[in-house]
């Protein structure tokens, strides 16, 4: 079964993406955010 969360790391300064690895290490100037799935969209 997939995941329906995945995580992304962000600048808490900037608010760019980063790597999770990044905000892990970084943790004063990073968050790591847990972002829902969005489903595909039907085609008509």
């Amino acid at each position: 079964m997939a995941r329906l969360t995945r995580k992304i790391g962000r600048s808490a300064i900037t608010g760019r993406f980063t790597s999770v690895a990044t905000a892990r290490n970084k943790s004063k100037t990073h968050v790591v955010e847990t972002v829902k799935k969005t489903k595909p969209r039907k085609r008509k």
